[in-house]
């Protein structure tokens, strides 16, 4: 790696540990948050699921702020807009606000992630090949699953411990102080190398523009699509685990208000994407092509989930989480680097936001219906109907695999298979 591309590689690093670091502070004890401002099952997995639904409506117009002005412009006004919107779910939980008041807020964070998701990594891509990069993506997005694993296990871990030591809402507003500050860290180290925004005076008409290149390099290249027809299931039920585990783990420890128990969660998704993020390069080097991990991920998680619905053994139950997300985590940057190398530069930001949307749509059906069974069945049960769910990915993922998508290949070692 030349010096330019080890220069773009920490401005990245240190986005992504600064990010995840604010975003993770929440993330052991957002469900527990939810519960303690009055909410049930359904309605807690309900305001996630809206603010899914806001990550939804708005992946298209923030695309167009990505793509349309620039991916540091959209990286800037991602920080601001969840820090305020993590405000108000403080003074939400504060005043008990009724269910339609979390709704609305949920959607403004999900609005906040959607000015980041597709911008960050389409920025790092295109900076990369600027500077010269010719090396495998798996090696850089591994490290920025280290970093992002790092920054949540200490994030997560902090979180849990403060809101015991003090209470739950004290983590979302160190949230707000850590998102301002990475408002300045971009401002002053992130600019678009490698891309020049096409600024549009027509919003409207740029907004279908997007769409519609989202729909032409994605929904239409065959490869794509059937990938992106798999995020809503693999990403919707990964999403309700995360959040699911917080309140079961804390069923089978017996004390509800050992918060940091429920940070213990987060701390070891947190943990394992660090090692998975080192694994990825390794195991993408045991096979030929890109799909077979894919394939292989989501076969496992499933039965890891099935086997979670059925443990009672709080130990046992960490044991799995950390496989489970170990799993995950080794899959992710494989995934990633397998749909960057079937866009093209121009369309990036684009097709990584509607990938994003469609990972975000099953979040919106999965995490209320998971919720629901919930209370109706209890959480171990959701889980193992959740395993089940992430199945339906796999036909999607071996459709993919036919497709014989120069992509899937790419940077396979010879005689594997």
């Amino acid at each position: 790696m030349n010096t330019a591309a080890r220069k773009i590689q920490r401005i990245y690093l240190t986005l992504t540990l600064g990010n995840t670091l604010a975003a993770s502070f929440i993330w052991g004890i957002n469900t527990l948050f939810l519960l303690d401002a009055g909410l049930n099952n359904l309605e807690a997995f309900a305001a996630n699921a809206f603010f899914t639904a806001g990550m939804v409506l708005f992946e298209v117009p923030t695309g167009v702020v990505a793509d349309g002005w620039g991916r540091r412009v959209s990286f800037l006004l991602g920080t601001v807009t969840l820090a305020g919107a993590t405000y108000l779910y403080y003074l939400l939980w504060q005043l008990s606000a009724p269910f339609w008041a979390w709704a609305v807020v949920s959607v403004l964070l999900g609005l906040g992630y959607t000015f980041f998701s597709g911008a960050v990594e389409a920025w790092l891509v295109d900076a990369l090949t600027f500077s010269g990069y010719d090396g495998g993506l798996e090696a850089v997005l591994g490290r920025g699953l280290m970093v992002s694993g790092v920054a949540m296990l200490a994030g997560s871990v902090a979180g849990g411990v403060i809101a015991q030591a003090t209470n739950l809402g004290v983590p979302f507003l160190l949230r707000v102080g850590v998102l301002l500050a990475m408002f300045a860290v971009a401002f002053w180290l992130m600019h678009d190398v490698g891309f020049t925004p096409q600024r549009s005076p027509h919003a409207l008409r740029a907004v279908r523009a997007v769409l519609s290149a989202s729909i032409e390099n994605g929904l239409k290249n065959p490869p794509v699509r059937y990938v992106m027809l798999a995020a809503p299931f693999t990403a919707g039920v990964g999403i309700y685990v995360f959040y699911a585990l917080q309140p079961y783990l804390l069923e089978l420890f017996g004390d509800p208000h050992a918060y940091s128990v429920a940070g213990l969660a987060a701390a070891i998704v947190a943990g394992t994407q660090v090692v998975g993020g080192w694994l990825a390069p390794h195991v993408r080097s045991l096979v030929r092509k890109r799909t077979t991990v894919l394939i292989a991920s989501s076969l496992v998680s499933a039965a890891v989930l099935v086997l979670l619905g059925f443990t009672r053994i709080f130990w046992v139950a960490l044991l799995l989480l950390a496989f489970w997300a170990l799993v995950t985590s080794a899959a992710t940057p494989v995934r990633q680097a397998y749909v960057n190398d079937m866009i093209a530069s121009k369309q990036r930001a684009t097709v990584l936001s509607f990938d994003s949307l469609m990972a975000s749509s099953g979040g919106v059906v999965v995490q209320p219906l998971l919720g629901r069974a919930a209370d109706i069945y209890g959480y171990p049960a959701s889980l193992a109907i959740g395993g089940v769910t992430g199945l339906i990915s796999v036909p999607f993922l071996l459709a993919s695999r036919r497709q014989r998508a120069r992509a899937d290949q790419a940077g396979a070692p010879a005689g594997n298979s």
